[in-house]
C-alpha cells in the first residue's frame, strides 16, 4: 500500500523527505554496496535537496541520475540539472563521473538514446530494465510526473523502454527527455513530494483509480511514499494507504 505522510508546512515535509532519501541510500549501500538516486526538477524538491546536504553525510557509492530534463544546455535557467547542482550537487563530495545528467542539448531522441544506454551500462537490472533505488518525484497540478504528461503517447511506450524523447510537452519547452513509466515502476522506491494547495487535486487523482489522465496514479503503489504538507493533502475520499503525522 502507498505510504502517505503529511506535515503542517512545506519545510517540515522537505525535512522528512530528505531524511527518507538519506535512509534509503544507506539501506541500498548496505544491501548492494551502491545506491542509485534519481532527482527531479521543479520547485517542490528544491528545499529537500538543500536539506539533503546535511541529512546525508556519506556519499560514497552514490550514483545520481535524473528523472527528466528539458532540451536545453546544462547552464540554462530551465535546466533540471542546473537546479540540482546549485541546491545539492555542488555542496556534496561526489565525483563528477557519479553524476549522470541528461544531455538535453542533444535533443529528445539522441539524448534519450544516450541516457538509456548509460543507465543500462551503469545500473543493470535484475530482469529487463535497470533498477534504481530511490526516485524523487514532484507532481504537476495536472498529475504529471517526470515529463510524463496526461494521455501522452509516452505512457504507452514498450515495457522495455528506458528513456524517451518528448516532442509535445504541454509545458514549455516542448522538447524534453524523460525516464519511461516502466522505469519508474521498476524502481525499488519512489518518493512523491507535493506542497501547496495547487497540488491537492493532483494528489487526490494520484491516489485514486489508475488512469492515464493522471500519470502519477500509474506508479507502483506498494513502492510509493507520498510526502505532503497540509495544503496539498487530498480530500478524504482520495486517501489511500497509511497516513501519519
Amino acid at each position: 500500500m502507498t505510504r502517505l505522510i503529511t506535515f503542517a508546512d512545506a519545510d517540515a515535509a522537505a525535512e522528512r523527505a530528505a531524511a527518507e532519501i538519506a535512509q534509503r541510500i544507506g539501506q541500498a549501500r548496505e544491501q548492494r554496496g551502491s545506491a542509485h538516486l534519481v532527482l527531479s526538477g521543479g520547485g517542490t524538491p528544491e528545499r529537500t535537496y538543500e536539506l539533503l546536504v546535511g541529512a546525508l553525510r556519506e556519499w560514497q557509492g552514490v550514483e545520481v541520475w535524473f528523472a527528466d530534463e528539458r532540451c536545453v544546455g546544462p547552464e540554462d535557467e530551465q535546466s533540471n540539472y542546473r537546479m540540482a547542482r546549485e541546491k545539492l550537487l555542488q555542496h556534496v563530495p561526489l565525483a563528477p563521473e557519479r553524476i549522470h545528467r541528461m544531455e538535453g542539448e542533444l535533443g529528445p531522441e539522441q539524448g534519450a538514446q544516450r541516457y538509456g544506454e548509460l543507465l543500462s551500462g551503469v545500473a543493470p537490472g535484475e530482469e529487463r530494465l535497470p533498477v534504481l533505488d530511490v526516485v524523487v518525484l514532484g507532481i504537476g497540478p495536472d498529475g504529471h510526473v517526470a515529463s510524463l504528461f496526461p494521455e501522452a503517447s509516452t505512457l504507452k511506450a514498450p515495457e522495455r523502454a528506458v528513456c524517451l524523447g518528448v516532442h509535445d510537452s504541454p509545458k514549455p519547452p516542448p522538447q524534453r527527455i524523460t525516464l519511461s513509466l516502466a522505469m519508474l515502476r521498476a524502481a525499488r522506491g519512489c518518493l512523491l513530494l507535493a506542497t501547496g494547495a495547487s497540488k491537492a487535486h493532483a494528489i487526490t487523482g494520484a491516489l485514486g483509480e489508475p488512469t492515464p489522465r493522471v500519470p502519477a496514479s500509474l506508479l507502483r503503489r506498494e513502492r510509493l511514499t507520498v510526502i505532503l504538507d497540509d495544503a496539498a493533502s487530498p480530500s478524504p475520499d482520495g486517501l489511500s494507504g497509511d497516513a501519519a503525522r
